[in-house]
């Protein structure tokens, strides 16, 4: 499993056609994660998808990677390739400016696009007390978030 030590990420930048090509293949993948996460978080931790209140699932996932896909980034490991990805929701932009999901997608070794898959979504919980529990929670984004690694 690639993990933060593991992965060197390239600098952040806009993406290209393959990278538009591997967004647009997991799209459905990427809008169900999107609904079911939200979903889950609704029913014990409503402030993580707050800023997508009032929005049906829709609405929120209506979004295309060749417009709204704003910034990559990669990193192979010996066992395929980590892609990082800041997609833009166009139906979010309140008080805290546009809205910005952050996903993750895995590319096995020497297949193409043939295993490429949905890894994850990142929702951020911010830093733990000492009891375990999170200082913030965040699944949507501002443009100020860098899109990092993640591992959820």
């Amino acid at each position: 499993m690639a993990t933060q030590d593991t992965v060197e990420l390239n600098e952040p930048h806009a993406p290209g056609a393959d990278a538009i090509t591997a967004f647009t293949k997991v799209l459905p993948s990427i809008k169900r994660a999107i609904v079911d996460s939200r979903a889950k978080w609704d029913s014990h931790e409503p402030r993580m998808w707050s800023r997508a209140q009032g929005l049906t699932d829709e609405q929120l996932t209506t979004f295309d990677p060749e417009t709204d896909l704003v910034e990559v980034r990669s990193g192979i490991t010996p066992y395929g390739t980590v892609l990082l990805g800041k997609l833009l929701i166009p139906a979010v932009n309140d008080e805290d400016g546009e809205g910005f999901i952050h996903v993750r997608l895995w590319d096995g070794p020497n297949k193409g696009t043939g295993d490429l898959e949905l890894h994850s979504i990142f929702t951020d919980e911010g830093t733990r007390d000492g009891q375990g529990h999170a200082s913030t929670y965040r699944a949507i984004q501002t443009s100020a978030k860098p899109l990092e690694f993640f591992n959820e």
